[in-house]
């Protein structure tokens, strides 16, 4: 399904009016944004490697969730794709032909829902089901990461709606199914794996 007028449609003039901010908003805005919206997924890695180190000392059941949530992230990253794959929505900078701080990524290179989004999305949910304090960063990064993917052009915002829901709703159950596996890191307590799941 190929999605082009009608996507703009949508919110076509809310993705040039955004556009059209960050083309008169100064250059070091502008970068950092862009640094911000190609590198910050780097910073979910880290909340989630910080997210497994800190429950290593508690509940098992946080243990769980935590080592499970690479294995979620790419999960939603791969549902993300067949959604992508199902509609073919071209790239706003495409179909619009507007000035965009990133430059416009090629045809066929689909932007219907964001991947940048959905993965972020995911591992914030993943981190916030499992600590709550690195989740209140994680959840905050991801608004910042959603509309950062609009700003520099690349992105209508229903993309990135869409992509939000995606991580959340993939996220969510698998986070709680990973928790059931409380009892698999009560065993690994007892092995030489214990360094994984526990402090000491």
């Amino acid at each position: 399904m190929r999605l082009a007028s009608t996507a703009a449609s949508v919110d076509g003039g809310l993705y040039t009016w955004v556009t059209e901010l960050a083309r008169h908003s100064p250059a070091a805005l502008d970068t950092a944004v862009r640094l911000w919206s190609e590198y910050g997924l780097a910073l979910f890695a880290l909340l989630m490697l910080l997210s497994w180190w800190r429950s290593r000392s508690g509940d098992p059941a946080r243990t769980a969730m935590a080592l499970s949530a690479p294995v979620i992230v790419v999960a939603a990253f791969l549902a993300n794709e067949v959604v992508k794959s199902a509609f073919h929505e071209q790239r706003p900078c495409q179909t619009l032909h507007v000035v965009t701080v990133k430059a416009c990524p090629a045809l066929n290179d689909w932007s219907f829902p964001s991947n940048h989004t959905a993965i972020a999305a995911a591992a914030a949910t993943a981190v916030w089901l499992a600590d709550r304090r690195l989740g209140a960063a994680a959840v905050t990064a991801t608004a910042l990461m959603a509309a950062s993917r609009v700003w520099i052009g690349v992105h209508y915002p229903h993309d990135v709606l869409a992509a939000l829901v995606t991580g959340v709703l993939v996220a969510w159950p698998l986070t709680a199914v990973a928790r059931r596996c409380a009892p698999a890191v009560l065993r690994l307590r007892g092995t030489a794996l214990r360094p994984l799941v526990a402090t000491r």
